[in-house]
């Protein structure tokens, strides 16, 4: 027997396919949104709706933007010899919090995972090499995947495409643990990471 009426069911099955939403917290967040004032819950679907039409990847990074370049790649204060490729959006975002990196990055939307069949051509891997042979002034790629073995598999896959290019190439340090994701691990961890960084 169904607890609620049929609406009320319904979105708490939609907000608890959310990932990291539970049922309890889906219950929660329905009855909340319930409550809100009816202008604040359009301005949230409305805003919703809007991201999900206008985001896009940055046309050099790949990173979410509403605009063709995104705010960094359009910089010109930026460091543009050096990118740092990361796995996700999130990740870019954990590293812009430190406040240190001068450089633009490169997102990947992805690692490598044969066991979930996950390949070089899934990620935006051929759009990096794209990049690196486009612009001469590239001095310098920093991997900063995470330390899982997706992670790893990426890094030394990238490693050996760029060396052949012959454009130096970086790892952050390990002060990342290992299985962690960059997304939560704090700034100054990442900023020893990033310092740390060593020749592959």
């Amino acid at each position: 027997m169904d607890l609620y009426s049929g609406y009320i069911n319904k979105l708490i099955e939609e907000l608890a396919a959310l990932p990291g939403i539970g049922s309890k917290s889906a219950q929660r967040l329905a009855f909340h949104l319930i409550n809100m004032p009816q202008g604040k819950v359009e301005r949230l679907a409305n805003s919703m709706v809007q991201a999900k039409k206008n985001v896009r990847y940055c046309t050099e990074c790949f990173t979410l933007t509403d605009t063709d370049i995104c705010p960094i790649c359009a910089d010109s204060r930026r460091d543009h010899g050096t990118i740092m490729v990361v796995e996700n959006t999130r990740d870019l975002a954990a590293y812009e919090k430190t406040g240190k990196y001068k450089g633009v990055y490169h997102v990947l939307h992805g690692a490598i995972s044969p066991m979930l069949g996950i390949g070089p051509h899934d990620i935006k891997l051929k759009e990096l090499m794209e990049r690196l042979s486009g612009q001469k002034e590239i001095a310098e790629v920093i991997i900063a995947t995470n330390s899982s073995l997706e992670g790893e598999t990426t890094a030394m896959y990238i490693s050996k495409l760029i060396k052949a290019a012959g454009i130096r190439v970086t790892r952050i340090a390990s002060g990342v643990p290992v299985g962690g994701d960059l997304e939560y691990i704090d700034e100054v961890t990442l900023l020893r990471a990033l310092e740390g960084r060593t020749e592959l």
